[in-house]
């Protein structure tokens, strides 16, 4: 426990942290990277050349100092990077390889500001914090040690099939190599897939979420080819697994992850995704449709147009074989072979006017899932129609972000 004068100190430097907390977390991975080159090997390089690690572990810094004397409120948020953390295979002794570099990097920004006072009362309070996520990690790792079929660290599969289901999604079938069971998991969790390029100079880490339903005797993800674009580099895994991955090939991969996940209900469920958003949301799907078929669903899915609307065959089989099943498709532009298929439903949006449209009660469980952009106007407009704060449940694909 930290005692009153640390906790004091600690929220004296909220308003700090708030104007130059980006600052410092660039300059701590900046230090980490320079003092510790393996690590590159665990953390994104993508996220952290385009600024968005920074900015999540900002986020995380300061709503620890806000919240320093009841970090009971802030369990969700550790619990859901522990996720990651557990899947990414990270451990103890990680942790005071962070910290000191973290505390270099906020008297590097902060200068004379960061007196003696601070940094002593910052390094009390992350041992504090530090132990949260030990002891959370821990657990999560005995958890899924002991699942029948579990595993600790990387486990090798093959590539069972691979099926091309859009112009730039591909789903990878996955079955384990040594042949012996599989833990099942909660539909909307994801795997991290573990890649090493001849033509990388470090190992790459990637999370994608599980697009089918559990107990199904293997895995499935289907992964969108990140091209190139004027304000992004091609996605190094992506376009490997894509053009490279074939049938036979062997993947690295950690046990099942994450806290995005079906909660148990019985009120309708509304399913929201944009792009490649869908792939935790189908696995929603097929759960629902096996254990609850009474349970009325309605998926809304948006794309640009139909030759990029992957998983769309799936949807359609789901929601022709299945009565409680209600889908409808939004395309940005589509083609005019787009507005003859069955799911169309409209050119243009997912927005308010639509929803209410097509979902006959605010008074369901909501999940979505897609860009940033798309999860924003979501939020907003189910704020707008009062959909209750607790029935409202989203994932970021990569870190963290904000929807206010």
């Amino acid at each position: 426990m930290l005692d009153e004068k640390t906790i004091q100190t600690i929220k004296s430097t909220v308003p700090v942290l708030e104007e130059h907390g980006e600052k410092i977390t660039s300059r701590f991975y900046q230090l980490l990277f320079e003092n510790n080159p393996d690590l590159k090997n665990i953390f994104n390089q993508t996220n952290q050349r385009m600024g968005k690690q920074p900015q999540a572990l900002a986020n995380a810094v300061y709503a620890a100092a806000l919240y320093i004397d009841n970090l009971e409120a802030i369990l969700p948020v550790v619990k859901q990077i522990a996720h990651k953390h557990r899947s990414l295979n990270i451990k103890p002794e990680h942790y005071p390889i962070v910290g000191e570099n973290l505390l270099t990097a906020m008297k590097d920004v902060l200068g004379d500001a960061a007196n003696e006072e601070i940094i002593t009362a910052w390094g009390k309070a992350y041992g504090v914090i530090a132990d949260a996520f030990i002891q959370v990690e821990a657990d999560m790792y005995e958890e899924t040690e002991n699942k029948d079929g579990g595993w600790i660290g990387y486990r090798d599969f093959e590539v069972a099939n691979k099926v091309k289901e859009s112009d730039v999604i591909t789903s990878f079938y996955l079955k384990p190599v040594d042949g012996g069971k599989i833990p099942t998991f909660k539909p909307g969790q994801y795997l991290t897939v573990k890649i090493d390029r001849d033509d990388a100079e470090y190992t790459c880490l990637r999370q994608y979420s599980l697009s089918c339903g559990p107990n199904k005797g293997h895995y499935r993800i289907s992964v969108k080819r990140e091209d190139s674009m004027s304000d992004k580099p091609a996605g190094v895994v992506s376009t490997y697994l894509h053009q490279s991955v074939n049938v036979g090939d062997i993947l690295p991969i950690s046990a099942p992850a994450g806290d995005f996940v079906l909660e148990e209900d019985t009120r309708p469920l509304v399913l929201i995704s944009g792009g490649v958003g869908l792939t935790p949301l189908t696995s929603m799907l097929e759960t629902v449709i096996e254990s609850q078929p009474s349970r009325e669903v309605y998926f809304l899915h948006a794309a640009q147009n139909g030759s990029v609307h992957g998983l769309k065959d799936s949807l359609k089989e789901a929601t022709d074989n299945n009565k409680q099943v209600h889908s409808y498709v939004v395309y940005e532009h589509p083609s005019e072979s787009d507005k003859t298929e069955a799911l169309f439903a409209k050119e243009g949006y997912i927005d308010l006017d639509f929803i209410k449209s097509v979902i006959p009660t605010n008074d369901a469980s909501f999940y979505f899932c897609g860009p940033e952009g798309f999860m924003k106007a979501i939020n907003r407009s189910l704020k707008e129609w009062n959909v209750a704060e607790s029935d409202i449940h989203f994932e970021f694909f990569g870190p963290a972000g904000s929807l206010d």
